[in-house]
C-alpha cells in the first residue's frame, strides 16, 4: 500500500467514483472495505493520517456494552455482541479475548452484577467467550492482586475483547486496497461539487505538497465523526449541527499497578460512567471520562480536571494510588455522539447507535457508533447510498471477509505478532539486513525494521504517524517516544529519500505534538 500509487490512481480516472468516502476513522475504512469488496469503485479520502481522530484513542475494547444493557437498549447490545465475534474471527491477530473482574464492597451489587452479565453471556450466544461467574474475596484478589482489600466481598469475573485500534484501521486500509479502493491520507476535501443542487463530487487539496483536485462521484458518504457539522455545512451552509462531541480521556500506567492478564470494571463511577484498568501492550489503560466540548479539535488535549478525576476514582480502588508523576502518557478523543433530544442531555446517557441521514443533495451522512459496531455500520451505509445514486445492488461480503493480517495462531510473546501474516515479511528484512532487528528505545519493543516497514508499506508518511498509529509508542510512553524519535526520523527518510531539513522538522513537530501527552 503506497501513496504514491494511490495519487496517481486518481490521476488516472477519467470516470466517475461509485463511492467517494470522506473521513479515514473507523467508518470510513470500514466502509471503504465494504464498498470495494462488493466490487464498487471505490475512493476514500482521510485529511490527517488513518485513525488520526478518535479511532486511535478508544478504550481498547471490542465489547457488547454493559452499560448500555443497564440502559435497556437490548438490541444495540445484541448487534455489538455479534459484531464482537464477527472481528474476532476475521482478524484474530489484532482482538483476542480479556477476562475483567468487577469487584463490589456491599453485598447487594454482587448478585446485581452477576445477573446482569449472566444476560450479556445469553446474549453472546454461540459466540459467547465464556461464561461470567461469581469469585470469593480470596480469588478476586488472586485475579487482581493490586484491588483494595478493605471491606471487598468479592467479584464478578466475565470475557470481552480486547483489540489495537489503529494497527486494525491501516489493516483495514490494506483490505480495502486488496480489493481495488483507493485510500489516501493527507487529502483534505475543501468542498463539494454540485450540478442542480446534487452532490456529484469532492474538491480536496494534498497536505503535503499543495497540488489541489476535482473529483467526481455518484455518491459522496461524509464519515468524519466529530467534523461530520464541517462536511455537512459544505453542502448546506445553514445546516444545522448533528454532533454533540464528548471528551473522554485515559492515563497510560506501568504494568505493576495492575500485574497479571486480568482487567478491572467499575460500573459506576461519579459521573456516572464506566471506569476501566486494563493491560495493554505491557501497560495499563485506566479511563475513562465524559465531558462535554464545545470545540472540535483535531489534537484534544486532556484536561486537569479530568486526570484528578480518573486518579481519584483509582485511588477508590487500587490499593496503591497512582499519582501524576506516574503517569507514562495522557490521551484525549473525542467521542462522535448523535444529538437526540435537548442540549442539556448528559453525555453518558446519549445513544452510542449509528445515524444514517441522506440529505436532499444525496449527500450521504454515517454518524455515531463504535468501534466495535463499525462493520455493521458501513454495511447499512453502504446499502442506503448504492440505492440513493442509483447503484446496481451488490451483496455485502464482510461477515465472512478475512481482514489485512489475518492469522489464526499468534504468539504473544512475539513483539512483531500484530502484524500477523506480515510477520514474515518484516522478519526476511531484518535476515537481510541485521541493523535492523535492533530495538528503537529500551523501554519499548518496537524494532528498526518496524520503521522501514510502515513507510514501504503502511503509507506512514510522518514520524507522528509511525510512533502513535503504526506503533502505540506516543500512547504508551510519550517521553520514550520523544527519545527515539530522532532515529525514527533517520530511518524514514532513508527509506523515502528524505533529506535532512525534513529530519530536523519531524523531531521537532513531533516534540511539540508529545508535551500534550505528557504530565508537566
Amino acid at each position: 500500500m503506497k501513496r504514491s500509487e494511490m495519487i496517481q490512481s486518481v490521476k488516472n480516472e477519467t470516470g466517475e467514483w461509485d463511492f467517494i468516502i470522506v473521513g479515514g476513522g473507523a467508518t470510513g475504512l470500514g466502509t471503504a472495505v465494504d464498498a470495494a469488496s462488493r466490487g464498487y469503485k471505490t475512493l476514500l479520502l482521510e485529511m490527517d493520517d488513518f485513525a488520526k481522530g478518535t479511532s486511535s484513542r478508544s478504550t481498547k475494547l471490542v465489547h457488547g456494552g454493559v452499560r448500555y444493557l443497564e440502559q435497556g437498549n437490548v438490541p444495540l447490545v445484541f448487534e455489538a455482541l455479534k459484531e464482537r465475534g464477527l472481528l474476532m474471527r476475521n482478524a484474530p491477530h489484532l482482538v483476542h479475548n480479556q477476562s475483567f473482574v468487577v469487584p463490589y464492597y456491599t453485598w447487594w451489587r454482587g448478585p446485581y452484577y452477576w445477573l446482569g452479565l449472566r444476560i450479556y453471556d445469553l446474549l453472546s450466544g454461540k459466540r459467547g467467550l465464556g461464561p461470567s461467574r461469581h469469585l470469593p474475596v480470596q480469588s478476586t484478589l488472586a485475579k487482581v492482586p493490586t484491588l483494595r482489600p478493605e471491606g471487598l466481598r468479592g467479584g464478578i469475573m466475565y470475557q470481552d475483547g480486547q483489540f489495537d485500534d489503529s494497527r486494525l484501521a491501516i489493516n483495514l486500509a490494506q483490505t480495502s486496497a486488496e480489493h481495488g479502493g483507493v485510500v489516501i491520507n493527507y487529502m483534505k476535501v475543501t468542498g463539494l461539487l454540485k450540478t442542480s443542487r446534487q452532490v456529484q463530487g469532492i474538491r480536496a487539496k494534498d497536505m503535503l505538497n499543495g497540488e489541489e483536485y476535482e473529483i467526481r462521484g455518484r455518491t459522496v458518504i461524509n464519515a468524519t465523526g466529530v467534523f461530520a457539522d464541517d462536511i455537512l455545512r459544505m453542502d448546506q451552509a445553514d445546516s444545522a449541527p448533528i454532533i454533540k462531541p464528548s471528551q473522554g480521556i485515559h492515563l497510560v500506567l506501568d504494568k505493576h499497578f495492575l500485574p497479571g492478564e486480568t482487567a478491572i470494571m467499575i460500573p459506576k463511577t461519579a459521573d456516572d460512567r464506566i471506569l476501566f484498568a486494563l493491560p495493554w501492550h505491557d501497560k495499563v489503560i485506566v479511563g475513562t471520562t465524559d465531558t462535554p466540548v464545545d470545540h472540535v479539535a483535531t489534537e484534544p488535549e486532556a484536561m486537569d480536571k479530568e486526570i484528578d478525576f480518573i486518579l481519584k476514582h483509582a485511588a477508590k480502588y487500587l490499593s496503591k494510588a497512582p499519582s501524576r508523576s506516574d503517569i507514562r502518557s495522557v490521551f484525549a478523543g473525542l467521542r462522535p455522539l448523535v444529538k437526540e433530544t435537548g442540549e442539556d442531555e448528559d453525555t453518558a446517557e446519549i445513544s452510542r447507535d449509528h445515524s444514517l441521514i441522506v440529505s436532499s443533495s444525496g449527500l450521504v451522512t454515517i454518524a455515531g457508533g463504535k468501534w466495535t459496531t463499525y462493520r455493521k455500520m458501513a454495511e447499512d451505509v453502504v446499502d442506503r447510498a448504492s440505492a440513493a445514486a442509483g447503484l446496481d445492488g451488490k451483496e455485502c461480503m464482510t461477515e465472512t471477509l478475512r481482514i489485512h493480517g489475518w492469522k489464526k495462531k499468534i504468539n504473544k510473546e512475539d513483539p512483531l505478532h500484530y502484524y500477523g501474516s506480515d510477520e514474515p515479511e518484516i522478519k526476511k528484512m531484518i535476515r537481510e539486513d541485521p541493523e535492523l532487528g535492533d530495538s528503537l528505545h529500551p523501554r519499548f519493543p518496537y524494532l528498526k525494521a518496524e520503521v522501514v516497514w510502515a513507510t514501504r508499506n503502511e503509507m506512514a508518511m510522518t514520524v507522528e504517524d509511525f510512533s502513535a498509529r503504526r506503533t502505540r509508542a506516543l500512547f504508551l510512553d510519550a517521553k520514550a517516544s520523544v527519545e527515539m524519535a530522532p532515529e525514527v526520523a533517520r530511518l524514514m527518510a532513508e527509506e523515502a529519500g528524505y533529506d535532512d531539513q525534513w529530519i530536523k522538522n519531524q523531531i521537532n513537530s513531533f516534540k511539540k505534538l508529545a508535551k500534550s501527552y505528557q504530565i508537566s
